[in-house]
């Protein structure tokens, strides 16, 4: 059994010696492998579907883990019990559907030390909600795989005597403009979207989505530019001071690189 890269990174990011629950678990690949690495002394594969539920038991006994490795029937967080695990996963989804997980079983968080999210979408919506729930986000990693851009955010609950909170994380920033003349602000809409750990340490693959992401307004304007309605116009404008403010950000980043 061979993991993705994408599943490989979720692994490392795992403490040793946690007891985990992989919400949306599919195959079951993740927890076998953080099982069988050591990582992992327990895990919790959860599944609502009743085809990769199955997938995800023959997988558990086919390594021979049904002892370290429950697979559970149920959606979302209903697969646990509170203080069950301390550290909990959730990838492939969409950033909205795994905030809505987390919200609706926020009861069994309390004793959760660490949330380890990948959204293939709505990263700014997750952000957001981690923020307004006292999860304070302290990683975020960005790679390319089969064409596809993703997204790992880690959190932890939110603590005075950390070294920073989700207030200073997510201030709005003043950067000196690419040409020179004056600063721009990246507020706090900016960083939820783009992220404050990936525009600290951008890559490559992080300019290479924005510019897709550039494309895809660009596409946006176009089309509203055909259209005679008032909101149409509006929204044209918000449109064209989106993609300057990710241009100013692309070039800021860029510029710090020479």
């Amino acid at each position: 059994m061979k993991l993705s890269r994408r599943l490989e990174m979720i692994m490392e990011l795992i403490p040793e010696g946690s007891r985990l629950a992989d919400i949306g678990s599919d195959h079951a690949l993740l927890p076998v492998a953080a099982v069988k690495s050591g990582r992992v002394v327990q895990a919790v594969a959860g599944e609502v579907n009743p085809g990769p539920l199955k997938a995800a038991a023959n997988q558990v006994a086919e390594a021979g883990l049904q002892s370290s490795i429950s697979v559970r029937s149920g959606d979302g967080l209903a697969v646990i019990e509170a203080g069950e695990v301390d550290v909990i996963t959730i990838a492939g989804m969409g950033g909205s559907l795994i905030a809505s997980i987390l919200d609706g079983g926020q009861d069994k968080l309390a004793q959760v030390e660490l949330l380890i999210l990948q959204p293939n979408v709505g990263e700014d919506i997750l952000r957001r909600w981690l923020m307004e729930h006292g999860w304070l986000l302290t990683s975020e990693k960005i790679l390319e795989e089969d064409g596809k851009i993703y997204e790992i955010l880690t959190a932890v609950p939110e603590q005075g005597d950390q070294r920073i909170s989700s207030q200073l994380l997510y201030a709005d920033q003043e950067w000196p403009r690419f040409s020179g003349q004056g600063t721009f602000t990246v507020t706090k809409d900016l960083l939820l979207r783009m992220g404050p750990w990936l525009l600290k340490e951008p890559t490559p693959v992080l300019t290479d989505k924005w510019n897709r992401e550039l494309d895809k307004l660009g596409g946006i304007l176009e089309s509203l530019s055909g259209s005679k309605l008032e909101s149409a116009a509006a929204k044209a404008l918000q449109v064209k001071q989106e993609i300057e403010q990710i241009k100013e950000v692309l070039a800021c980043l860029q510029k710090d690189k020479q």
